[in-house]
């Protein structure tokens, strides 16, 4: 489910793009960041409010945003060299860093995430999104001028979808199937994994950091590698990038806003999720722009050793 869950989500959302003349890595910083991220809010808001263990959201958020970046792409980076867009480099990484100090600074601030922190990064998330439209609205015309001379890309996709692009009601549903068969593949890692956690007495707090955050992120994961086996890197890493911003400004933000969030426990593991974030941001800034394999092998050697110090 998750495999060909994913191969039909990036197709169809690539395709929309190309149809709407929206640029691949807004299309992957939203409908793809967001959707692969709906097991997190999920996940999130069912243990915060059904059954109080808010240390799985916390670390639900804190360990999806790790294993993201150091795991997924570092995964991804040894396929294929992945370069980071010009956009990402001015608006998105900055959100990304930005988002995450944020995080930390209001969890330390009362060691807790109150309604009203909530409301702020819900908040900071609205106008993020809104100055991706601006964008997008702003690209759409050179997108145009470019596509009317690509005739490469229209060997893309495969002929099923090449037949019915002309379809946006087709490639929607695709999407949304697509994006069912995600959510609901990783909903049944989720559950096992986090029965086979308990039944070895393991907190909730490591359970959310490991099991869980791995678990929400087997959309990503796969979404990411099978995005940049086709070629559409834009997708891999805005899909990385937004899917953490998402987590910390609408996973934590909109759970803080109906149960309080205790942040006691987890200062060294926000630290980490800063640091990775860190690291993400020192790759893409290096000359080239680009994770190559050597930062992908860098990045999974953080994510072991942090593997090591947690468990």
């Amino acid at each position: 489910m998750l495999v060909k869950g994913a191969d039909w989500f990036v197709d169809s959302a690539a395709a929309i793009a190309k149809k709407l003349r929206v640029p691949e890595l807004v299309i992957g910083l939203t409908l793809v960041a967001f959707g692969t991220s709906a097991p997190e809010l999920s996940v999130s808001l069912t243990s915060a409010l059904k059954t109080g263990a808010v240390g799985i959201t916390l670390g639900n958020v804190v360990g999806s945003n790790i294993i993201n970046i150091v795991l997924i792409l570092g995964i991804t980076s040894l396929i294929c060299k992945i370069p980071c867009n010009k956009n990402s480099l001015i608006l998105d990484i900055p959100v990304m860093l930005f988002s995450t100090v944020l995080f930390i600074a209001l969890g330390k601030i009362g060691m807790s995430f109150s309604r009203a922190d909530g409301i702020i990064m819900v908040s900071i998330l609205v106008l993020y999104i809104a100055i991706l439209v601006v964008i997008s609205i702003k690209q759409r015309t050179n997108l145009f001028a470019e596509e009317e001379n690509d005739e490469e890309a229209k060997d893309r996709f495969s002929i099923f979808f090449e037949k019915l692009k002309a379809k946006l009601w087709f490639l929607l549903i695709l999407v949304a199937v697509g994006l069912f068969l995600i959510v609901y593949g990783s909903d049944l890692v989720v559950n096992s994994a986090t029965a086979i956690a308990k039944k070895c007495g393991v907190s909730d707090r490591i359970i959310g950091l490991t099991m869980i955050a791995f678990g929400t992120s087997l959309p990503e994961l796969v979404t990411s590698i099978t995005a940049a086996r086709k070629g559409k890197t834009d997708i891999a890493i805005g899909n990385i990038i937004g899917s953490n911003i998402f987590n910390i400004l609408c996973v934590a933000g909109v759970t803080a806003i109906f149960v309080p969030l205790s942040f006691t426990g987890f200062k060294t593991d926000s630290t980490a999720a800063l640091g990775a974030a860190i690291l993400l941001a020192l790759l893409c800034y290096l000359p080239g722009h680009t994770i190559k394999r050597w930062g992908g092998i860098l990045m999974l050697t953080g994510y072991a050793a942090y593997m090591i110090k947690l468990l």
